[in-house]
């Protein structure tokens, strides 16, 4: 694909293919002040190193006045719709979450070039759409998740052996998600070593009931979307989150766990298998921060007993608000952060880049280096098996209403049936209240 900078593609020439365009050049935008609302954590920081570059181009000054995890984020944002304080300008965007807003953000296309908007990966843009409206740009943030795994573990002479007599198997990193938990609990040391973790809470732990509802053969919602998630395939679904939290194979503290938890976790070096996104992987692997550094060993995510691989996606963009007072700005700041250089800046981390270019980049970048090599393969692989979460804007609703049974399930509070029974009870009432059947 072609590289434009972002002069390049804010030129009078540039907008000359686009109706309606601004030009975004140096100096256009002095005195303008733009307040944002970003997703917040230590992975996200270098590229908001860059806002301060766009500032001096444009002479424009970006003013973020929250900067918090998406749940807390999509929580401020319906706060700010209900009470109409919608002065800001940029936020960050999901496809998990992008949905629910269709009055929120603006559509982007009047403001950038064709060309621009094509160095995209495609199927990137469509699920930035809400309608013909292109309302998210999307960032070097694909996430789909792989196998994170301590490698020492399993060179270990004496767990191969105990491994054995115990299961009758040779030690290797699990391909099935019954590997997993049988190997999870195997690996055990509470309370300094545990065999796994995973998200408790928010749409994170539904979101991971979805894929292991998938993996198991079933689906979480029917196509008029009732709920499907009280089935055979869900109950064996939750069952391997009751498994590994009644065997203490989890952290006691991990239905209260985000993602910035378990990535903490892993880094710790007190966690042996960890399923997680590819933003984490230049994390991991750095001496500086990660005490798993040097140890760690990336794989494709394992399948479930329907042979299909858990593989719930999506990415994360920036958007721009309707009452936004200079969308041209706002729009020129969003390129901006998702341009072909800040897409190699993200994805030299580990992140999965969403511009065509950027994946050459990345492969090549990636041939001297075994563990980017290998971190590479593993989420290709992994994203051969993605899906989105699903389309309907009561998505985030939905798992407010199923996640504290699925906790109630893992904490003995009841039993997996009643819990999946009181969920999708729930969410059929919450369907049909609001007109979806």
């Amino acid at each position: 694909m072609k590289k434009l900078s972002l002069k390049a593609l804010f030129s009078a020439t540039a907008c000359a293919a686009v109706v309606g365009a601004v030009p975004a050049v140096a100096g256009d935008y002095d005195g303008v002040t733009l307040q944002a609302k970003l997703i917040g954590g230590q992975q996200y920081e270098a590229l908001y190193a860059r806002i301060a570059e766009w500032e001096a181009e444009t002479g424009a000054t970006v003013e973020v006045i929250s900067k918090k995890n998406h749940f807390e984020l999509d929580k401020e944002f319906k706060s700010d719709l209900a009470a109409g304080t919608l002065g800001w300008c940029v936020g960050s965007n999901h496809s998990s979450f992008a949905a629910q807003y269709p009055s929120l953000y603006t559509d982007l296309t009047p403001y950038l070039t064709e060309e621009f908007i094509a160095e995209y990966v495609p199927a990137n843009i469509a699920a930035s759409k809400i309608g013909d409206a292109l309302v998210m740009l999307p960032r070097a943030q694909f996430d789909v998740s792989a196998l994170y795994y301590l490698k020492d573990i399993y060179e270990d002479e004496a767990n191969k052996a105990a491994y054995k007599e115990q299961t009758g198997n040779d030690l290797a990193p699990p391909d099935t998600w019954e590997e997993y938990k049988t190997q999870a609990i195997f690996f055990t040391d509470a309370p300094n070593f545990y065999g796994t973790q995973y998200a408790g809470k928010d749409e994170a732990i539904v979101g991971r009931f979805y894929e292991m509802v998938i993996a198991e053969g079933g689906q979480l919602f029917n196509d008029d979307w009732s709920p499907a998630f009280n089935s055979d395939a869900g109950k064996r679904a939750l069952a391997w989150f009751v498994d590994l939290y009644q065997a203490g194979a989890v952290p006691p503290g991990t239905t209260s766990y985000l993602w910035d938890d378990l990535g903490q976790g892993f880094a710790s070096g007190s966690i042996a298998l960890n399923l997680d996104w590819p933003g984490w992987a230049g994390f991991f692997n750095d001496p500086e921060a990660s005490k798993a550094a040097g140890n760690v060993g990336v794989k494709v995510q394992p399948a479930g007993s329907s042979g299909a691989r858990t593989g719930w996606s999506g990415h994360h963009g920036f958007s721009v608000t309707e009452s936004c007072e200079n969308k041209e700005a706002a729009a020129s700041l969003v390129a901006f952060l998702t341009n072909e250089d800040s897409q190699k800046l993200e994805s030299s981390a580990g992140p999965l880049p969403t511009r065509s270019a950027v994946w050459e980049h990345v492969v090549e970048a990636a041939s001297d280096d075994p563990y980017r090599k290998e971190v590479l393969g593993a989420f290709q692989q992994a994203a051969a098996h993605s899906f989105p979460a699903p389309a309907t804007p009561y998505w985030i609703e939905a798992t407010n209403l199923i996640y504290p049974e699925l906790q109630a399930a893992i904490l003995g509070d009841k039993t997996i049936d009643e819990a999946l029974e009181t969920a999708a009870e729930a969410v059929d009432e919450m369907m049909m209240e609001n007109g979806e059947y």
